[in-house]
C-alpha cells in the first residue's frame, strides 16, 4: 500500500516513540498538517512563534532524554526558528526540526515564502538534509533521528519540499538499527588512555573533578557521584552541569567561571592535577588561557567530540568516548587498583578549599526595604524543596538562578549556556511542562527577557500549562547595565526599560493570574500561594533592588582567579 510524504513523516515520527511535536502550520507543511489531524499517537502543541516552538523542543529534550521535534514551514517560518536552532547547537540538545520548503521545481526561484533552508542552517546544526524524492524521505528521517541522539548530540533539520509531501510512494517500517559509513561516533574510551589517567589521578595531591554538560547529556550523573566519593576530591559544575554533582555535598565548590565560586576557581588554578569531563574550557570558564596556564598541572580531557579537546587548553590525557562509558571504566580501575590510595591524602588541599570557602563569596547584604534577587531565589528553592524543574533566561537573574538555588539533581536546570539567548525561560517551561505535566515548574526571568516570548502565555492558556513565573524586576537590561556600571564609567547607554507593560493585567488578560511583589516580607508568602495554585499560570512580579550586581565577577579577558568580589572594588 502507498501512502504520501506526509504520511510518511508522520508514521517515522510514530516509530521514533515521540510524543509532543511543537509547531506552527504554512502553506508548505499543510499536508503534514492534514495527516497529524489523521492520527492520535502523539500530540501537537500550537505555539505563537516559531522560535517558541524550537526552544519548547529544546527543553523538552534536556529534562526527559528524548529528542525534541520541531515543525515549521518554509521561508519566514524557519527563519525564526533559527534562534532556537542556534541555541540547541551550541548546548549540544538532541533534536530534529522539520521545515517545510517550496516545491522542488521552484526550489532557486525565490518562489513565495522560498528560502535557501540548508545554506541558512548549516552552520548551526550537526546535520541537514534536503528531501528530493519521497522514497528516501523515511531514511532520512530516520537517520535525522540517529545523527541527533548519537556522539556529541545536537540538532538535525530535514527540509521537505511541499511536493515530496503530497508524492506516494510504499512505506515500510524500520527493521535495522541505523549505520552510516561516513559517521561512527566513538564511544568505548582509548584503555591505553583510560590506565594514564587513572595513574595520574592516584598520584594527585591536589586534585580538581571540572565537570559540563556532557556529563548530563550522557546520563552519567550516578557514575560522577561515584568517582568522586571514591576520590575524595573537590568537583566543580560548569553552568551547563549544574546538577549533575548535587549542590548539597561538601565535596561539591560550587559553579567555576566568570560568576562562579570563589572557591571553584581558585581550586582549578591551583589543582595539580585536573580532570575535566563534558567541558569544553570555554572563555565564560577559565578566562584568558594564557592566565590559566601559568601555574602548571596535569590535565585530564574526557569528550566524545574529540574537536573540543585541546581546542583551547592543551591536555597531557585526551580520552576520546561517551563520557557514562569512561567514566565506568575509570572506576573500575579506581577501585581494583592493587593498592589504596592513603587516608587523608586530600587533607591539606582540604583545609585551603575551606579557607577559600571562608570568605563567603555569594553573600550579600540583605534589606527590609528592598527586595534583593537573590534572597528571592533563595526562599524560591526553600518553598519548592529545590526539587523544581527551573529554566530561566538570560541576564543577571540567570546567573542568581544558578549560584542560589542548588541542584542535586541533574536535568533540572534548562537554561542557554553557550549561546546565551534571550526569551528562552517561558518556552523552555512549556517543553519542561509537557514532558513532567505534574512536575513543578518555575520560569526565572527578568522583565526584559520575558517581553521577548510572552506571546506564548496564550499557548499556555490553550494547552493548560501551567508554570510560575518569577520575574526579577529591576527596571534595566540588568547584565548590560552591569558591564556598563564597571567598564563604560557608568554610561548606561540604551539599558534602562523606560516604558513598561503593567505586568499583573498583561497576564490577566491572557487568562493568568498576576501579582506584584513590592516588599521583602512578602516575598516568601507569594511563592507559597502561587505554588500552591497547581491549576493556574501565575506571573510572579517581584520589584527588585535596580543596582544590583552579580558577583563574584572576573572581567573580560582577565584571568580566572582576578575575581571582583563586590561593588567595593568598583
Amino acid at each position: 500500500m502507498e501512502i504520501n510524504g506526509a504520511e510518511i513523516v508522520v508514521r517515522c515520527l510514530v516509530e521514533e516513540g515521540v510524543t509532543h511535536v511543537f509547531g506552527y502550520p504554512g502553506g508548505a507543511v499543510l499536508y503534514i498538517y492534514d495527516a497529524i489531524y489523521k492520527q492520535e499517537q502523539f500530540e501537537h502543541i500550537l505555539v505563537r512563534h516559531e522560535q517558541a516552538a524550537v526552544h519548547a523542543a529544546d527543553a523538552y529534550s534536556r529534562s526527559t532524554e528524548k529528542v525534541g521535534v520541531a515543525l515549521v514551514t518554509s521561508g519566514p517560518g524557519l527563519t525564526n526558528a533559527v534562534t532556537g536552532i542556534a541555541t540547541a547547537y551550541m548546548d549540544s540538545i538532541p533534536m530534529v526540526i522539520i521545515s517545510g520548503q517550496v516545491p522542488t521545481a521552484a526550489i532557486g526561484e525565490d518562489a513565495f515564502q522560498e528560502c535557501d533552508t540548508v545554506g541558512i542552517t548549516r552552520p548551526c546544526v550537526k546535520h541537514n538534509f534536503l528531501v528530493r524524492d519521497v522514497k528516501d524521505l523515511a531514511d532520512v528521517m530516520r537517520k535525522a533521528f540517529y545523527i541527533a541522539r548519537t556522539g556529541r548530540p545536537g540538532p538535525v533539520l530535514v527540509d521537505i519540499p511541499k511536493d515530496i509531501t503530497v508524492a506516494q510512494c510504499k512505506y515500510s517500517p524500520a527493521r535495522e538499527e541505523i549505520h552510516l559509513r561516513s559517521y561512527m561516533p566513538v564511544t568505548k574510551g582509548h584503555q591505553g588512555q583510560i590506565k594514564k589517567a587513572v595513574q595520574m589521578l592516584r598520584q594527585a595531591e591536589r586534585p580538581v573533578i571540572y565537570t559540563g554538560g556532557g556529563v548530563i547529556l550522557s546520563n552519567a550523573s550516578e557514575e560522577l557521584r561515584q568517582l568522586v566519593d571514591l576520590m575524595g576530591a573537590p568537583c566543580t559544575n560548569t553552568l551547563m552541569g549544574l546538577g549533575a554533582f548535587p549542590a548539597s555535598d561538601r565535596h561539591f565548590v560550587g559553579m567555576p567561571g566568570m560568576h562562579g565560586t570563589y572557591e571553584a576557581n581558585m581550586a582549578m588554578q591551583h589543582c595539580d592535577v585536573l580532570l575535566a569531563i563534558g567541558a569544553r574550557f570555554d572563555d565564560r570558564v577559565i578566562g584568558n588561557p594564557r592566565h590559566f596556564a601559568q601555574n602548571p598541572r596535569k590535565i585530564i580531557h574526557i569528550d566524545v567530540d574529540p574537536s573540543s579537546i585541546s581546542k583551547r587548553v592543551k591536555v597531557d590525557v585526551p580520552i576520546v568516548g561517551n563520557v557514562r562509558d569512561v567514566l565506568q571504566e575509570m572506576i573500575e580501575q579506581l577501585r581494583t587498583a592493587p593498592e589504596a590510595p592513603k587516608a587523608g591524602r586530600f587533607e591539606k588541599w582540604w583545609q585551603q578549599i575551606e579557607t577559600w570557602r571562608g570568605k563567603q563569596c555569594l553573600a550579600y547584604e540583605p534589606s527590609d526595604e528592598v527586595i534583593k534577587p537573590q534572597f528571592v531565589v533563595q526562599k524560591l528553592w526553600e518553598v519548592t524543596g529545590g526539587d523544581a524543574y527551573v529554566t530561566s533566561d538570560v541576564g543577571q537573574h540567570q546567573m542568581w538562578a544558578a549560584q542560589y538555588y542548588g541542584f542535586d539533581k541533574p536535568r533540572r536546570w534548562i537554561n542557554s549556556g553557550g549561546l546565551g539567548t534571550m526569551g528562552v525561560g517561558l518556552p523552555y517551561a512549556m517543553g519542561v511542562k509537557m514532558a513532567h505535566p505534574d512536575a513543578e515548574v518555575a520560569v526565572i526571568t527578568g522583565e526584559a527577557s520575558i517581553q521577548m516570548n510572552i506571546q506564548e502565555l496564550a499557548t499556555c492558556r490553550q494547552y493548560r500549562i501551567h508554570p510560575k513565573i518569577i520575574c526579577l524586576n529591576n527596571r534595566f537590561l540588568g547584565m548590560v547595565r552591569q558591564w556598563q556600571q564597571i567598564e563604560y564609567g557608568s554610561r548606561y547607554s540604551e539599558s534602562y526599560m523606560d516604558s513598561l507593560p503593567d505586568f499583573v493585567k498583561l497576564v490577566e488578560s491572557f487568562g493568568h493570574v498576576g501579582v506584584r511583589v513590592e516588599k521583602p516580607g512578602d516575598v516568601e508568602g507569594a511563592l507559597r500561594e502561587a505554588f500552591a495554585l497547581k491549576d493556574r499560570l501565575v506571573f510572579l512580579d517581584f520589584l527588585t533592588d535596580r543596582t544590583e550586581n552579580v558577583w563574584p565577577m572576573v572581567k573580560a579577558g582577565r584571568g580566572l582567579t582576578e575575581m571582583m568580589m563586590g561593588s567595593q572594588e568598583l
